[in-house]
C-alpha cells in the first residue's frame, strides 16, 4: 500500500474526489470511513478507530445498532413517504410514543436540527401574538452569545461566530442577544414586554462544551414563567441520554415550554427532528401553515420509536453518567501542560487546549487519529469527546492512553 502525504493511495483517492467535486464547506481529518459498529468505525485501508465524535452526537447508541437497523429495514420494505398529504400508519403510533416519552401534549416532527429549532421559533411567535398579545410583527427572541442553533438566515441572524456571518447578511430582525450563564442579564432582557421566547442551549457544544452553573437553567426557567415567556431548549444536540440524563434539562429538573430534538433521534441512519410542546403552544398553527414533505415520514416513525427505546433498554443515560465522570476525572488526573480546562457532563466533554501554536488541537486530533481515535477539534483551541454512549470502562481506559500518547508527543 503507497502512502503519500501520510495517507495511502487509496484514501488520497477519495479525498481528491471530494476535493474536485463537493463544496469545499468542511474541513474533515483527513480519513475516509466506510464501516462503523458499536464504538467503532473503519477507514478504507480497514484500520479500526473508536469514534470520539459520534457524528456531533447523533449516534449515540452507537454505530449500527442492531434494534434500530432492524426497525430500518423491515419499514423500508413497507413504506418510506406518503408526504402529509395523506395519513399513515405509524406517525400516530410515533406521536403518542414520543409524546408520553417526553410528557408534553404534542409533537410536530420535523427532518433536520435547524429545522426543529426555525419550528420552535415560528411557534413561540405565533404564541406571543395569539396568547400573549404582543402587537404583529414584534416579537423577540432572547438568544445567547457563542450560541449554535444552526446555519440557516433566521438562525445565524442571531449567531455570534464571524464564520457563521461574514458576507451572509442582511439578516432577519427579531432577536435579543445576551451572554450565556449570565442570569442577571437574562433577567433585564425579560423586562421587554415584546419578548416571548429564550432559546438557549442546556450546554453549549460547538463552544466547546460550556457548562453553565448549577441551578442556571431552573432560574432561567422561573423567570421566563414569571414574565410570561417561553422556554426554548435547543436539545438537540445535549439531550438523548448524551449528558447522563434523558435530557440535559433534566439535570435541573426544567421542562421547557418548547423541547427541540434531533441527531440521536435517529440512532444516526436519517435526518429526523422534533419539536414538543402543550397544547396552547403547538395548536397555534394551523392547517397548510407550517410543514415538511418528509416530517413525519412512516421510516422516520419508526426508527425514532426504535432509537428512543433502545437508549431506556440499555440504560445509555446511566452508562453516560457513569463513564462520563471517570473519564474526567482521569483527564483531569493526566496534569498535561497542554490541558488548560475539562469541562462537561455525562459523555459530552472536551479539554481547552494551552499552546502558542494556533494549530495545536488541530495537531492533537492528528496524532489521535494515528493512534486509533477521532476526535475533532472546535473553535481553534477545544476538542470534543462525546463517544457513542454504550462505550464501556476498558474502552475507555484504551481511550485515554491514546489521549497521553497524543498529548505527550506533542
Amino acid at each position: 500500500m503507497q502512502v503519500i502525504n501520510n495517507v495511502s493511495e487509496r484514501t488520497q483517492y477519495y479525498l481528491d474526489k471530494e476535493q474536485r467535486y463537493g463544496a469545499h464547506n468542511y474541513h474533515p481529518l483527513p480519513v475516509v470511513l466506510n464501516r462503523g459498529e458499536g464504538v467503532y468505525v473503519w477507514d478504507v485501508d480497514n484500520k479500526r478507530y473508536y469514534d470520539f465524535l459520534s457524528g456531533y452526537s447523533a449516534i449515540n447508541q452507537g454505530h449500527c445498532h442492531p434494534v434500530i437497523m432492524k426497525a430500518f429495514m423491515e419499514q423500508a420494505q413497507k413504506l418510506t413517504l406518503t408526504s402529509r398529504a395523506f395519513h399513515n400508519d405509524v406517525l400516530g403510533e410515533y406521536e403518542e410514543y414520543v409524546t408520553r416519552f417526553f410528557g408534553y401534549d404534542k409533537v410536530l416532527p420535523m427532518n433536520t436540527g435547524v429545522e426543529a429549532v426555525e419550528t420552535g421559533l415560528k411557534l413561540a411567535r405565533r404564541w406571543g401574538y395569539e396568547v400573549k398579545g404582543v402587537a404583529p410583527n414584534k416579537a423577540k427572541i432572547i438568544t445567547c452569545e457563542h450560541n449554535f442553533h444552526g446555519r440557516t438566515i433566521s438562525v445565524i441572524s442571531f449567531s455570534t461566530d464571524n464564520d457563521s456571518t461574514r458576507n451572509f447578511g442582511p439578516f432577519t430582525p427579531g432577536n435579543v442577544t445576551i451572554p450565556y450563564n449570565d442570569i442577571h442579564a437574562l433577567k433585564v432582557a425579560l423586562q421587554d414586554p415584546e419578548v416571548v421566547g429564550f432559546l438557549v442551549e442546556p450546554i453549549q457544544g460547538e463552544a466547546g462544551v460550556v457548562v453553565p452553573d448549577e441551578g442556571y437553567l431552573a432560574q432561567a426557567a422561573a423567570l421566563c414563567k414569571e414574565s410570561n415567556v417561553l422556554l426554548i431548549a435547543d436539545e438537540i444536540q445535549t439531550g438523548l441520554a448524551r449528558t447522563g440524563r434523558m435530557l440535559a434539562c433534566d439535570h435541573d429538573n426544567v421542562k421547557a415550554d418548547i423541547l427541540l430534538l434531533g441527531k440521536a433521534l435517529s440512532g444516526g441512519t436519517m435526518p429526523v427532528s422534533a419539536v414538543l410542546a402543550d397544547d396552547e403552544i403547538m395548536l397555534t398553527i394551523k392547517p397548510g401553515e407550517h410543514g415538511s414533505t418528509y416530517g413525519g415520514n412512516p421510516l422516520a416513525c419508526k426508527v425514532a420509536i426504535a432509537a428512543l427505546q433502545v437508549l431506556k433498554d440499555e440504560k445509555m443515560a446511566e452508562n453516560s453518567a457513569v463513564q462520563g465522570a471517570y473519564f474526567r476525572q482521569e483527564l483531569l488526573a493526566m496534569k498535561s501542560e497542554h490541558i488548560s480546562i475539562v469541562r462537561g457532563k455525562g459523555l459530552f466533554n472536551a479539554i481547552v487546549i494551552d499552546h502558542a501554536d494556533k494549530e495545536a488541537a488541530w495537531n492533537i486530533c492528528m496524532r489521535l487519529k494515528d493512534h486509533g481515535m477521532l476526535a475533532k477539534p472546535t473553535h481553534g483551541d477545544r476538542i470534543r469527546f462525546a463517544p457513542p454512549l454504550l462505550i464501556n470502562k476498558a474502552q475507555i481506559d484504551e481511550c485515554l492512553e491514546m489521549i497521553k500518547k497524543s498529548l505527550n508527543e506533542f
